[in-house]
């Protein structure tokens, strides 16, 4: 079914002019400004209009949406159970039942004197039967219980004590990220006591398991005070144990591997600093083991009477490894284990009692290398496809033999899988079922490589059913990203194949900004260097065109949150390459946002996008602003959504974008925005809810690109 305007006029939000002063002292009219002022009935009543209006833009398209979801729900396994997860005697694992929005969290003993994963008899090795659970499994926290009687649900904490008795669980019942955090029985099920109603991701238990770390945000929504609490102190007496006043630096919290030490992160984009705590000492003052230093970044692992540090210190643009001796940390002893590989980006360093687990990119491709922690020599792990994602799984123990894996590809679901480390022997625990006679050799993936405006060749993974052909006569969805160092590698969903099986297919841009093919990657699409992200995907598009892998009227593109920034300045710039746009939770008012520090997260933001206060980052960012850049031009057809509790992009900004859109665009084409009012930047928290949602991107996707309905 061809997508058609609703039959009924968009809102159009009253222009009230405002003047915005720049930085440079050069001023803007931003006649949607008022939207922000999210107190107004009026801008209530817009975004509800708004909603109504995309609402009937979707109401012709209610079957397909209705087609979609039910094979979304067809393709998953709704009644589920994870693998289990080895811990002190215990087995932890998570399930699912059909019907049911939320996962149940779960444990049950192991047997006796079984330390290893690998000498887990099959019966407590594998997933438990979900349609008949064991006898001595224990409910510790079921989400559906907890989500009864509110909109939005998201446990942000869960964090069990090293004696297996407590869990300190937090959980944000709005959508706007802020945690109320309580101490809970696991044996009763009971609240031994409420902690904060104001708290944040991130917990670390002492060995005393009574006294525990946690996170506090300011109002900017930073992460930016560890306090400590004590089980039984009087209400009121939990201590302030460490403050960052620095607004570009964010606290984490956890603990070290080895389980000897609590870790405090400290962290801008580009400097990091550590402190430690002996886990055996919950009252002692954090020692700083990485002092920050400008361009230095950091993580730090323990082992025996080392740490082990990965950072680009000393030029080591992708990062290498050293050692220092725990006692004596100065900067000026850290020695090399691993040298710095041009290349080759080390991302991560896990660190166990015999060997070391190192998580590497080369080439646009994940890597894991199982290595000596005293050398750090050893080989990379081989995998059989040529285009896949593969990583390190959850190991709770710092003496294991045994490591978790986890694999998968845009045609192999994600795989389970236990690695012996002394014989090599690899062992299938779990592959992600796909119901309906999902078969692998109907599709096929592969890579190709954009040339960009400045030479710079950009690798675009590619998902499609074996036989679409590559005459240029296939619809195309475009995904892409571009921020932050994240990298969007390639993995199996099963609501993408609902596209795959009507003939779409579906590419990755892997392009700047990303962490892809190393933190030089990374470099080349952020700061002044930004432009270089929409680049590479217009050039993406424009080379899957010229190679007949999509049709030239028939592509679509799809980004959210910074990839929302993506695709909007990259609309700006070609939107003639598209018929059909997604856009989810879009940072597209970029300028203004950078320009005013009470939004949250905009200070700790500078590193990414630039200080508008230096003018040639604020020439650049309004050089590509989507919203400042907007002008009469054939537009795509857009789907645009935000969040009204979103922390992290304003809601204001999609629908300032909207307007701004639905004035200048000269295509005649739809654009709708869509705002989630009880719900934040995830969208809506249930499964089920989930699905839903991607079934209406789905269904404005196929229909903007006119694709025939039935598989």
């Amino acid at each position: 079914m061809p997508l058609t305007s609703p039959d009924r006029t968009p809102p159009v939000p009253p222009r009230r002019p405002h003047l915005l002063t720049r930085s440079d002292g050069t001023t803007v009219d931003d006649p949607w400004y008022w939207l922000r002022e999210r107190d107004d009935p009026a801008v209530r009543a817009h975004l509800e209009a708004e909603n109504a209006h995309t609402a009937a833009l979707f109401d012709p398209l209610e079957p397909l949406i209705d087609a979609l979801f039910d094979g979304i729900r067809g393709r998953i396994v709704e009644t589920d159970a994870s693998v289990p997860v080895l811990d002190d005697g215990w087995l932890y694992y998570r399930r699912t039942v059909e019907g049911q929005q939320y996962a149940i969290h779960c444990r049950r003993p192991a047997p006796a004197g079984v330390t290893d994963p690998g000498d887990l008899p099959d019966t407590d090795r594998l997933p438990v039967d979900p349609h008949d659970p064991p006898d001595d499994e224990v409910v510790l926290l079921d989400g559906n219980v907890e989500a009864a009687g509110h909109p939005y649900f998201s446990l942000g904490v869960f964090s069990i004590s090293r004696d297996h008795r407590l869990a300190v669980v937090g959980v944000d019942t709005d959508g706007g990220e802020v945690l109320r955090l309580s101490v809970r029985d696991l044996t009763t099920g009971e609240t031994v006591e409420e902690v904060t109603d104001r708290a944040t991701y991130g917990c670390a238990w002492f060995d005393d398991d009574a006294t525990f770390l946690y996170l506090v945000p300011d109002d900017a929504w930073r992460p930016f005070q560890v306090w400590r609490h004590r089980i039984g102190s009087p209400a009121g007496s939990d201590e302030l144990v460490l403050e960052e006043p620095d607004e570009r630096f964010w606290i984490g919290l956890g603990r070290t591997r080895s389980e000897a030490y609590v870790e405090i992160h400290l962290g801008s984009k580009v400097v990091d600093e550590v402190h430690l705590v002996p886990a055996d000492e919950p009252t002692a003052t954090p020692t700083c083991v990485v002092p920050r230093s400008l361009g230095v970044e950091a993580s730090v692992e323990h082992r025996d009477d080392l740490l082990y540090v990965v950072t680009n210190r000393d030029g080591a643009t992708d990062f290498k490894l050293c050692t220092v001796p725990v006692d004596d940390p100065d900067p000026g002893r850290w020695t090399d284990l691993v040298a710095h590989r041009p290349g080759v980006r080390l991302e991560d360093a896990d660190v166990f009692r015999d060997h070391l687990v190192l998580s590497e990119r080369t080439g646009g491709r994940t890597q894991v290398r199982l290595a000596d922690p005293t050398t750090g020599e050893g080989e990379v792990l081989a995998f059989d496809e040529d285009v896949y994602t593969a990583g390190l799984g959850s190991v709770a123990s710092f003496d294991a033999r045994t490591l978790r894996l986890g694999y998968a590809s845009l045609t192999t679901p994600m795989q389970v899988l236990d690695l012996d480390t002394v014989t090599g022997e690899r062992r299938l625990l779990k592959q992600q079922e796909v119901r309906g006679g999902y078969d692998r050799a109907r599709f096929v993936s592969s890579r190709t490589w954009a040339r960009s405006h400045d030479g710079a060749d950009v690798p675009v993974s590619l998902v499609h059913r074996a036989d679409v052909a590559h005459d240029g006569s296939a619809p195309c969805l475009v995904y892409a990203y571009g921020a932050y160092e994240a990298s969007m590698d390639p993995v199996f969903s099963s609501a993408r194949l609902e596209l795959l099986e009507r003939g779409v297919v579906f590419a990755i841009a892997h392009v700047r900004g990303g962490g892809e093919m190393g933190r030089g990657w990374y470099e080349g699409g952020r700061l002044a260097h930004k432009a270089n992200t929409f680049h590479d995907l217009v050039a993406s598009v424009e080379h899957l065109v010229a190679t007949g892998v999509a049709a030239p009227d028939r592509v679509a593109v799809r980004g959210g949150s910074a990839g929302g920034l993506t695709v909007g300045a990259t609309l700006n710039l070609r939107p003639d390459l598209f018929a059909a746009a997604v856009a989810e939770v879009p940072f597209v008012d970029i300028v203004t946002t950078m320009s005013d520090p009470t939004i949250p997260l905009t200070v700790t933001e500078y590193d990414e996008w630039g200080d508008p206060s230096v003018p040639e980052l604020l020439r650049v960012m309004r050089a590509y602003s989507p919203y400042d850049n907007v002008r009469p031009a054939p537009y795509p057809a857009l789907y645009v959504t935000a969040g009204l509790n979103d922390p992290r992009v304003q809601y204001w900004e999609p629908a300032k974008w909207v307007a701004r859109l639905r004035e200048a665009t000269t295509s005649g084409r739809p654009i709708v925005l869509e705002t989630e009012l009880e719900a934040g930047h995830g969208g809506r928290s249930g499964r089920y809810d989930a699905w839903r949602d991607e079934a209406k991107v789905l269904a404005f996707v196929l229909a903007a690109l006119d694709v025939p309905t039935a598989r």
